[in-house]
This record gives structure tokens, C-alpha cells and sequence, in this order.
């Protein structure tokens, strides 16, 4: 009896590090990131490489993603102000950010500069009219979920979902 406590008890300090380990893997990149605040966009290329996604924003500035997509639920954002220097670092696929999205007024170019390209196939649903771009994010933090953005023949943004990501649903894991 004692010996299966002991088992189980190595198990689960096991699993809780591994919880531990990967959610500070996640929150590494923003900490890195927010240290460079000031720096010029040398130095953030330095850090993170270069950009795989440039925006230049409608007010100016300039904003970099480095998603983690489609596999990973991170995508970051690295702001630049018009002199070059970085104002901002944070992880775009996250609950609040998510919802600032705009039903009937924001347009694909908006979710890209956003949050990025999407890197699931984008779907299209022919009754709706709709193309459908897909976003793997932590609901509030914790549950493995994917944001949709449900665009129109011209593009902008109709609708949005927030469904469970069935690669973590646990009835579809093979061990």
C-alpha cells in the first residue's frame, strides 16, 4: 500500500512540474521580450530572429508576429513605434485580446495585422458564404481551444466561435 502512495505520489509531482515547466516555457518569450522595451528592432531580431510576419499599421507603427501556429497557441507580437524602437511584447492569442475583434467592421487585413496569418487551411462553408480562419489559444488561460473568424464574400468579419481543440480532446488521444 505504501509503496503504491509513493508511486502515485512521484506521478503527480511529475505531472505538476511538467505543468510547471511548460507554463513557464509559454510565459518565457513575453518576459524576454518586455525586458527589450526601448530597444531598437536590431535587438529584438537578435533575440527572437527575424520576423517571420511585418505589419506596417495604419497609425505608423510597425508590428512583428512570431506565432507559434498551427500546432502551438501563441502568436507574439512585437510593437515598434515609428522611430523603430519597441513600445510592446505579448502573446495576441489570449482571451482579451481575442475579443477585441469587431463583428461587421474589422476585415481580414485586421485579424492578420492582429493576430497573423492563420496557419490552419482556411475553410470555406459555401451555404454561409463564409471563409473561416482558425486560431489554436488557451480560453482563459487554461482550456486548449480554437477562436474562428468567419469572413464574408468581402471580407469582413461576421462571426465568431470559440470551440474545444479536439487535438487535446482526450476521447480522440491514442496512447
Amino acid at each position: 500500500m505504501n509503496r503504491t502512495l509513493k508511486r502515485a505520489g512521484r506521478r503527480i509531482a511529475m505531472v505538476a512540474c511538467v505543468a510547471l515547466l511548460s507554463a513557464c516555457v509559454t510565459l518565457m518569450p513575453v518576459d524576454e521580450g518586455r525586458k527589450l522595451i526601448g530597444s531598437p528592432q536590431a535587438a529584438v531580431a537578435a533575440r527572437f530572429g527575424p520576423p517571420p510576419e511585418v505589419y506596417a499599421l495604419r497609425d505608423g507603427t510597425t508590428r512583428w508576429i512570431y506565432s507559434k501556429q498551427p500546432l502551438g497557441q501563441q502568436a507574439y507580437a512585437a510593437d515598434f513605434d515609428r522611430n523603430g524602437n519597441l513600445t510592446n511584447f505579448r502573446n495576441m492569442l489570449e482571451t482579451p485580446e481575442l475579443y477585441k475583434a469587431e463583428v461587421g467592421k474589422w476585415t481580414k487585413r485586421d485579424v492578420q495585422e492582429h493576430f497573423g496569418m492563420t496557419r490552419e487551411p482556411v475553410q470555406y462553408y459555401p451555404r454561409m458564404e463564409r471563409d473561416v480562419w482558425t486560431y489554436r489559444f488557451r480560453h482563459e488561460g487554461v482550456w486548449p481551444s480554437l477562436f474562428n473568424f468567419y469572413f464574408d464574400q468581402d471580407g469582413i468579419l461576421r462571426q465568431t466561435q470559440i470551440t474545444p481543440d479536439p487535438l487535446n480532446d482526450p476521447d480522440r488521444r491514442r496512447w
